[in-house]
This record gives structure tokens, C-alpha cells and sequence, in this order.
């Protein structure tokens, strides 16, 4: 539909009516491209912050980004961020280790007003360290497993914009 057929009341319902399966694929098709963009572009940041600041200080701006209030982001949405950073991971010039995927993940699920926490666990033996995504307590990013098999070590939780962060 070209913008001189677009319906004369102006309401997006009547114009998506019009809307040929061909097109609704394609706008799909682009969401998903421009999600993949934006998350393989938070992962670059992500990379440099932790490369340059270096843990310690990369884990404090992580914990202090807040949850964004006007997000109304829905609840399937948590799950599309993760395949966009997923996505952009498998396109990356490097390998994208788990905290660098997960603190990506909590970045733009926040920036989406979803209350999403980094959490950093580790198994003893054999050694082998994780990070994570939960949102209220459910492993978004990666298996549920994770939970039984990790003891946690640090939770970067969420705090509403606004709140006071906790040190």
C-alpha cells in the first residue's frame, strides 16, 4: 500500500487490514534486522566498557542502570531481546562470552522498562563460572537449569527510575 492509499480516517487498524501477508513478513523481517543492529551494537559497548573500566566498574554501571518506567514493553519481549542478542552474538568479530551476551540483554531489557537482573554464578568443580538474565527470579537468556546448577555469587538487580540505587 502506498502512502497515497492509505485510509482516509488515518487509523492504523484500517491500514494494517490492507496489509498483504507479504507485508507484514517484510516489516517483521526489518524489526528483527534493526533489533539485531541495536543489540550487536549495545554488545560492542558492553565489550569496551568492561575492556577499558574493567570489572569492578562495569559492574557498578550495570547496576546502577535503571529500569526505565514508560518501557510497557510486553511480555514476549524479554524473550525477543534475548534472540536479538543471540542474533548479534553469532555475527560478533570475537567470541561473545556469557557476561558480555547477558549484561547486553539486561542493558536493553531495562532500557524496555522490564526489570532484569545480571546474575553471576559459579560451579566448583569442575571450576566454571556463568552469567545469566532472570526476571523476577525466571532465567530469561539461557536454560532454568542454570539455577540449581550455579551457586550465585552476585545479582546486579534492578531498581525502578528514580529509586535509589543500593551500595
Amino acid at each position: 500500500m502506498s502512502p497515497d492509499e492509505a485510509p482516509r480516517d488515518g487509523s492504523l487498524a484500517a491500514a494494517e487490514k490492507e496489509l498483504t501477508p507479504t507485508d507484514v513478513e517484510a516489516a517483521r523481517d526489518l524489526r528483527e534486522r534493526l533489533s539485531t543492529a541495536v543489540a550487536f551494537i549495545v554488545l560492542l559497548v558492553v565489550d569496551v566498557v568492561l575492556k577499558l573500566a574493567g570489572f569492578q566498574r562495569f559492574h557498578g554501571l550495570v547496576e546502577r542502570l535503571p529500569v526505565r518506567s514508560s518501557g510497557g514493553a510486553g511480555p514476549d519481549a524479554a524473550v525477543r531481546i534475548a534472540a536479538a542478542v543471540d542474533r548479534a552474538s553469532t555475527l560478533y568479530f570475537k567470541r561473545a562470552w556469557c557476561l558480555q551476551r547477558s549484561a547486553a540483554a539486561v542493558c536493553l531489557m531495562r532500557l524496555r522498562g522490564l526489570p532484569a537482573d545480571l546474575v553471576i554464578g559459579v560451579r566448583r568443580l569442575p571450576f566454571y563460572a556463568h552469567a545469566w538474565v532472570e526476571i523476577e527470579g525466571v532465567v530469561v537468556n539461557d536454560h532454568p537449569v542454570v539455577q540449581t546448577r550455579f551457586t550465585v555469587l552476585d545479582r546486579c538487580t534492578a531498581v525502578q527510575e528514580g529509586d535509589r540505587c543500593r551500595h
